[in-house]
């Protein structure tokens, strides 16, 4: 199973502006984008025929010697559309420096014009692939949300409630709808099977700090935490399974902290029933920036030495090396310079 993720990313070779979305940028409808072209080619034709007619004395027809409005108009077209038949020329001075220094600017002016919609797409599509090259090289320690449901949209949320800047997320989603919703949201999207390696490659995943695996099925998730484990064997990786006996198989993948959203959400739901209030004040901690948050500080230099009690933070728990105490213990008795406390603060609504 890991050889056939190596080969696949090895063997990798799909345009990268088909599989990497960037966040979306506003545009203009496009039939108003070619009624404006229009309606600038058609202003573009009325200018010419009226410097022509202007000057019509220095202009020479074929047919009657006499230059009207209409013969004027169909100059006008035939010279800025590169036809030009020459039954209607410039004889005198002015009218063939005209022709030099403004009707010639004006002709290319025109074609440009006509052919607006092939150079836009082709400016458009080079632009994308210097946005992704550009994204690529400056991308680092970035979160990786593999999953853009209810669990990814929800872990984004708290993301940007907690300060992380939307450019540092990257979204992974096998559904187009989803990853565009992703860049409506402001997030750099990647398509495709997050189970292969290929994939996570092209959302930089093994120079990311942070993955969070939440797909919809639980096998998946599992694969998903074994690629993503090969790729990084540094980053944080946080997994959601929906049943209990499969959070050791996702811990055995790699995975640093394996959620279970069922009984998570069951163990919620048996506390309100029992206290409605508990539940009131533990759905509240879960969500970030309404009322009570749960976050994780360093110690400062002031705190270290003290105990957790004597603290202006409410702190529930003592982080030391890869050890969580709860603040009872006796080991966290005495706070160390280099612990890091979980805490109870008031929350700070989120202006992303």
């Amino acid at each position: 199973m890991l050889s056939r993720f190596r080969d696949s990313g090895a063997t990798d070779t799909t345009d990268p502006t088909r599989r990497i979305a960037l966040p979306a940028r506003p545009t203009r409808p496009p039939l108003r984008q070619v009624a404006r072209r229009l309606l600038l080619a058609l202003g573009v034709l009325i200018a010419t025929t009226l410097i022509v007619y202007v000057d019509h004395a220095g202009y020479h027809d074929n047919a009657d010697d006499s230059v009207s409005l209409i013969d004027a108009a169909y100059y006008a077209t035939v010279t800025l559309s590169t036809t030009g038949y020459g039954d209607i020329t410039p004889v005198s001075d002015t009218a063939r420096l005209v022709n030099i220094f403004v009707i010639t600017p004006l002709r290319v002016l025109f074609l440009i014009i006509l052919v607006g919609t092939t150079l836009e797409v082709l400016t458009e599509r080079t632009r994308l692939q210097w946005r992704i090259e550009r994204w690529r090289q400056t991308v680092r320690d970035h979160t990786v949300v593999i999953g853009y449901g209810t669990k990814g949209r929800s872990a984004v949320d708290t993301l940007l409630g907690q300060g992380v800047p939307k450019d540092s997320i990257v979204v992974v989603d096998p559904q187009a709808r989803a990853i565009d919703q992703a860049t409506h949201d402001g997030l750099v999207g990647v398509l495709g099977d997050a189970t292969r390696a290929a994939t996570l490659v092209r959302a930089e995943l093994p120079r990311a700090a942070q993955v969070v695996v939440a797909p919809e099925r639980d096998d998946t998730a599992a694969l998903i935490t074994l690629t993503a484990r090969q790729l990084n064997k540094g980053a944080t990786v946080v997994a959601a399974v929906r049943e209990d006996e499969n959070a050791p198989l996702l811990r055995q993948s790699g995975a640093d902290v394996v959620v279970t959203s069922s009984s998570s959400a069951g163990r919620l739901l048996g506390m309100s029933m029992l206290s409605p209030n508990a539940g009131a004040v533990m759905e509240d901690l879960l969500t970030y920036g309404d009322g009570l948050d749960v976050t994780e500080r360093p110690v400062t230099k002031a705190e270290a030495g003290r105990s957790p009690r004597e603290l202006d933070d409410l702190v529930v728990a003592v982080v030391r090396g890869r050890r969580v105490l709860n603040y009872t213990e006796p080991e966290a008795a005495v706070l160390q310079l280099t612990d890091r406390l979980i805490v109870i603060k008031p929350g700070v609504p989120a202006t992303h």
